[in-house]
């Protein structure tokens, strides 16, 4: 089965690409290679379970297991040892990614408290899109009563367009709810 946004890729926005940006063939058109889920758990250096309540959390929202990331030396300011648990990530790919985009984009955005849209300079030059959500709780896996702390978010976005114009436009065309 395919996923509802790849369908409306390939059908609507690529010829609609195409037409725009003037591609010389349909494999030159943009398209999202992937998206990384990254959730920081700072608090887990006085308390190790809670990067695994973070990744629980975030295996929830994904679809799929997440990886705790590990600190890579000892800073003693920060009371961090080596080896020792800081946060968790996600990398999701074809169907997974789209159909997390979709949730993303239909259901966790509109649920942000005060939301007006998203920030259109949030891309690195190269077409790929960055943005953080405040509340891991605005996706429907999560349930409100069972979480223990509300927790950040970040949500990267890799696509293969050569331009942030060319990016915007890719994931305008998806639905992404830009900031005028």
């Amino acid at each position: 089965m395919e996923a509802r946004l790849k369908t409306i890729y390939d059908t609507d926005i690529k010829p609609v690409m195409i037409e725009r940006f003037g591609y010389a063939n349909a494999m030159a058109v943009p398209r999202i290679e992937k998206i990384v889920l990254n959730m920081g758990v700072g608090e887990s250096v006085a308390d190790s379970k809670k990067v695994n309540s973070a990744a629980e959390d975030l295996s929830l929202i994904a679809g799929q297991r997440a990886v705790i990331t590990r600190s890579k030396k000892s800073i003693a300011n920060f009371k961090l040892r080596e080896d020792m648990g800081i946060g968790c990530k996600v990398t999701l790919r074809r169907v997974r990614m789209y159909e997390f985009l979709d949730r993303l984009i239909t259901i966790a955005l509109p649920r942000v408290r005060d939301f007006r849209g998203l920030s259109g300079r949030s891309f690195d030059g190269r077409g790929n899109y960055a943005l953080g959500i405040k509340e891991h709780i605005v996706f429907p896996e999560i349930d409100y009563d069972k979480a223990e702390t509300n927790r950040g978010l970040d949500v990267i976005i890799v696509t293969t367009a050569g331009s942030d114009d060319e990016g915007r436009e890719l994931l305008r065309a998806f639905g992404m709810p830009f900031a005028a």
